[in-house]
């Protein structure tokens, strides 16, 4: 028999929220970093001696990074609604 995947719902809930935390910080991170560049470049401002490249690079290595959460978001929005699906049957 094969083993659940989640003990119960409120393990699903909790892996929910918490895949939606790590989104949300991702997506924070990667436009603020962008802003950065951006400002950085209009202004020609060098904040600790770094080129706008770098904040730049760094904004879209988050929006990389944010891939991963929302996937697993989305899987476990899914698993959620089957289950829900197979409880009112």
């Amino acid at each position: 028999m094969a083993e659940e995947p989640f003990k119960t719902r409120e393990e699903l809930k909790a892996r929910i929220k918490l895949c939606g935390m790590w989104s949300a910080t991702c997506t924070f991170l990667a436009f603020l970093f962008v802003i950065i560049a951006i400002i950085s470049k209009l202004l020609a401002i060098v904040y600790y001696d770094l080129d706008f490249t770098f904040w730049f690079l760094l904004g879209i290595f988050f929006i990389a990074v944010d891939i991963m959460p929302n996937i697993h978001l989305a899987i476990y929005r899914h698993l959620y609604g089957i289950e829900s699906e197979n409880k009112n049957k």
